[in-house]
This record gives structure tokens, C-alpha cells and sequence, in this order.
């Protein structure tokens, strides 16, 4: 068993209640309500600049130059890539980069985002790279989870983009990633600490899907 799978195994509640979310589960049915995913695409904005930074991190904690790479491709993707796409679709809700830029940060993407960062900065690249997995990896298994009703579905677009090929190798070289840095810095004695570390950030994630359900705070 690899170690996501090992995180994901000691933290099964939390994992399902967190892939399962109830927002997960209306964006899926498409009934969300519109005033919720536009609150959630603004804070997702302010999330993934600093999910860059957190990236940016990675590659300067590096050990190898595949370590290097890994984070600094990763956070030019985000930060180009990922970033640009992001503005695009929140474009057909009505949403503008300069208007979500200025937008202040709700409570738990505050608190998802500095905890990362923080980790990073505390820990080592294994740290880190365990307290980006919930994000990276887990929308990709709702992307898959969510596939089959995109069709239809006003949120269809968003799910496309979780479900596709490119996110869905994105979130495979991160399990490697994990794999990789357990083998060179982890071990039994370590499990404990990341376990807890996988625990947080995936509750820090059901919280940011509940914020995307209380628009008005």
C-alpha cells in the first residue's frame, strides 16, 4: 500500500465526509444553489494563489533537482496555467480576476491556506507534500466520482475539468511524489506525525467546502 493510501485509511471518516460533502453532492445532482459556487469559485481564487506560494515552497525545500522541478512546474502551472483557466470560467458566472483579487479571504480559506504554508515551513518537503495531498488528490477522485453527470449538469464544466486526463495524471504524479519522499525521509516512526497532518488539511477541506455553502458567512 502506498502512503496516500495509508493516510486515506487512517482518516476514512473524515476522507469520506470530505469527498462526500454535501456540496460535492449538489454540485453533482446540479442543484447547488448559484449564490454558493459563485462563493466558493471567488474563495477558490485567493486559495490557489496561495497554493502557489505553498508549491513555490516545495521546490526551494527540495533536496533533488527532481524535487526542485516537481515544485516549481507545479507552481508556474497553478500560477499560469490553472490560474488563467480559473479566471476563465468564473468569467461565465460574472466573476472578473481584479474583483476577486480584492475580495477579502473568508475564515477557512484563511485557515486551510496558512496551515499548509505553515507545515511547509515547520516540516520538510514530506510534510508538505502531505498537506497539499488532500486537495490535489481528492479532487480528482470527486472529478472521477462526479463523471458521469456532467452532462446537463450547470456545473458540468468544473466537473470536466476534475474528471479529465491532465488533472487526473496532475494528482497521479503527486501519489508518486508521496511515494518518492516517504522512501527517502519517512518510515514507521513518521506515520504518526503525517497521519495527523493528512487528518487536518482534509478537515480543513470539509470546512472550505461548508463555507462554499454559507455565501452570506
Amino acid at each position: 500500500m502506498g502512503l496516500f493510501d495509508r493516510l486515506k485509511e487512517a482518516v476514512s471518516a473524515d476522507w469520506e465526509a470530505y469527498i462526500g460533502h454535501p456540496f460535492v453532492r449538489a454540485v453533482g445532482d446540479g442543484s447547488l444553489p448559484e449564490a454558493c459556487f459563485r462563493h466558493y469559485l471567488e474563495q477558490d481564487y485567493l486559495f490557489l494563489v496561495h497554493f502557489a506560494r505553498a508549491y513555490a515552497l516545495a521546490a526551494f525545500k527540495g533536496e533533488t533537482l527532481a524535487d526542485i522541478r516537481h515544485g516549481a512546474e507545479t507552481a508556474l502551472a497553478i500560477a499560469d496555467t490553472e490560474m488563467r483557466l480559473h479566471v476563465a470560467f468564473c468569467e461565465r458566472w460574472g466573476l472578473d480576476e481584479a474583483g476577486m483579487a480584492a475580495l477579502p479571504e473568508a475564515p477557512a480559506t484563511m485557515a486551510y491556506t496558512r496551515y499548509v504554508l505553515e507545515r511547509g515551513l515547520a516540516g520538510d518537503l514530506l510534510d508538505l507534500h502531505v498537506a497539499l495531498a488532500p486537495c490535489i488528490v481528492g479532487y480528482a477522485e470527486i472529478g472521477s466520482a462526479l463523471a458521469g453527470s456532467a452532462r446537463g449538469n450547470p456545473y458540468g464544466a468544473w466537473i470536466e475539468m476534475y474528471a479529465g486526463r491532465e488533472y487526473q495524471e496532475t494528482a497521479a504524479a503527486a501519489i508518486a511524489q508521496l511515494d518518492d519522499l516517504f522512501a527517502r525521509r519517512g518510515g514507521p516512526a513518521r506515520l504518526p506525525g503525517l497521519e495527523r497532518i493528512f487528518a487536518d488539511a482534509t478537515r480543513l477541506e470539509i470546512d472550505f467546502w461548508q463555507m462554499g455553502l454559507s455565501p452570506n458567512g
